[in-house]
């Protein structure tokens, strides 16, 4: 919904459009789409974002996302609320590390302070469901992926999740820049090790169609239709971390993983056969043996016996995931992949493409046909960053001075 003007094209869907978009998803078979990510682009360019967001509810989403750089959310409180009112269930922030370097080589300006601030303002209406989203460039931020998760941990209150994204390459990039700015997903896992001391562990991750026997429980015990967590496992790794009062740690080490999907497994079948009963004491009987904390057997508890949104959304404020979604570009373009995507853009013409094809082979195509050539006035910059920014930096010194001891904060290892 918004515009770099590297293009010359300018695509902003009508509010009919969108909603065209959007019913085209919730009528989609065999399972409707209960999730929602608003991007662009930079979504908040768009005043009638609000709008946007209260008629996805309307349409049916229950789970409505805002991609954003997050400039707008930092300039005050009162618009996060705004967005919030309207509908904003998670703030999907990029978020590209905790010091000025990654930022002022890849956006430009030193948008650390902004990010802090887009946290304050979140945590100061009582949202909590930001979700840090750095790209990961080799030799620009890969090593900061242990500071970003401290940063997460520090503030829990707010964050849900880090989902890291290694770049996806889609520009006139040569051979030699290419190898240079790649990462993998391994190479994260085992970069966080090492920076997080062994804290999370290499081992902890997970792919992501590992989740595949929850919903498979979830579909047979409600007789209904959930989304079937079906990637290609080299989409996405993640973990979670878990935490009661300041006590967190890796979910791994207090649930046997394998063994509960294996029970879910088994949970699954008998209910095939109509023996409900018999697959929820299997259940029930997993939980008591091989979970350690009590607050936790309750949600997952919840989790079992609902099996609703709700119940999901409960376990998740008591939790942080660490994630990683390596999106594909031209040079390592998977068909295999491709094929059991579960990300797709919505297009006008009634298309439903998924997300990496769409970047790389159909978004060219469907901002020519759908945008509109970009007027030389609609070139200048959107955002005042610079006057952003001496503002953070003036009201942060007018605190210190007032307050010295109260924002004092931690480095981005918990250390003072």
């Amino acid at each position: 919904f918004a515009h770099a003007g590297a293009s010359g094209i300018l695509y902003e869907p009508t509010l009919k459009q969108i909603r065209e978009m959007m019913e085209n998803l919730m009528a989609n078979e065999p399972v409707w789409t209960p999730a929602l990510q608003i991007s662009g682009g930079e979504p908040t360019v768009r005043e009638d974002l609000p709008e946007i967001l209260e008629m996805a509810h309307e349409v049916g989403f229950v789970h409505v996302e805002v991609n954003s750089n997050g400039i707008k959310m930092a300039e005050s409180p009162e618009y996060c609320r705004e967005l919030k009112e309207a509908g904003m269930d998670t703030v999907y922030l990029q978020f590209d590390g905790v010091t000025p370097e990654p930022y002022l080589v890849a956006r430009g300006f030193n948008l650390f302070p902004i990010k802090k601030r887009v946290i304050e303002n979140l945590r100061s209406i009582g949202f909590r469901a930001a979700v840090l989203v750095p790209v990961l460039v080799k030799g620009v931020n890969d090593n900061q992926v242990g500071d970003i998760i401290q940063f997460a941990i520090d503030n829990k209150d707010v964050v849900r999740a880090v989902n890291f994204q290694p770049v996806s390459i889609t520009g006139r990039v040569n051979k030699d820049q290419r190898e240079k700015m790649r990462i993998t997903i391994p190479e994260l896992m085992h970069g966080v090790e090492e920076q997080t001391g062994g804290f999370i562990k290499a081992s902890d991750w997970y792919p992501v169609p590992t989740v595949a026997p929850l919903s498979k429980f979830m579909n047979q015990a409600k007789n209904s239709c959930f989304v079937d967590f079906s990637a290609h496992p080299h989409c996405g790794m993640a973990t979670y971390l878990y935490f009661e009062g300041d006590d967190i740690q890796p979910l791994t080490r207090i649930i046997d993983v394998d063994r509960l999907l294996e029970s879910l497994r088994k949970a699954t079948e008998l209910m095939e056969k109509g023996k409900t009963m018999q697959s929820k004491l299997e259940i029930a009987f997993n939980v008591i043996r091989n979970i350690r904390f009590g607050a936790l057997s309750k949600y997952l508890t919840d989790v079992i016996r609902y099996s609703n949104y709700r119940s999901l959304n409960d376990i998740h404020h008591s939790m942080i995931m660490i994630g990683s979604m390596h999106f594909m570009d031209p040079y390592n373009f998977d068909l295999e992949r491709v094929q059991r995507c579960v990300i797709h853009y919505a297009t006008p013409d009634g298309r439903i493409i998924p997300f990496c094809s769409y970047n790389i082979f159909h978004r060219k195509e469907v901002e020519q046909k759908f945008g509109r050539p970009i007027k030389p006035e609609e070139l200048t910059p959107l955002y005042d960053v610079e006057s952003l920014l001496a503002k953070i930096k003036a009201e942060e010194e007018r605190a210190q001075t007032e307050n010295p001891v109260a924002v004092a904060e931690p480095d981005a290892k918990g250390k003072d």
